[in-house]
């Protein structure tokens, strides 16, 4: 994953591999919600489990946003791009608030 045109480096592999690793496990656990769905299981159970899925999505949204200002931000500000970054986060900031 990089900054790419926007302007830098790319998240740092360690990252990048937390990621991976995060959206395995939610893959994994959307098949097992579909399972449950196929399986007509109770509703309540289900929902649990696709709020485990919500969550689980929420944490690697952390992981990517504290990769992306730790890169990509500290580098457009360093550039001279800060109201190209600011905006980009101030976009993200609006669409999360949605």
């Amino acid at each position: 994953m990089s900054c790419g045109e926007r302007g830098g480096g790319t998240v740092q592999d360690s990252v990048r591999n937390e990621v991976l690793r995060r959206l395995r496990f939610v893959e994994g656990h959307l098949e097992g919600v579909r399972r449950m769905i196929e399986k007509d299981e109770y509703c309540v159970d289900i929902l649990k489990q696709t709020h485990a899925v919500r969550k689980a999505i929420e944490k690697v949204e952390v992981i990517m946003l504290e990769g992306h200002l730790r890169t990509c931000v500290v580098e457009g500000m360093r550039d001279g791009r800060q109201d190209q970054v600011v905006s980009e986060l101030m976009d993200l900031y609006a669409q999360a608030n949605r």
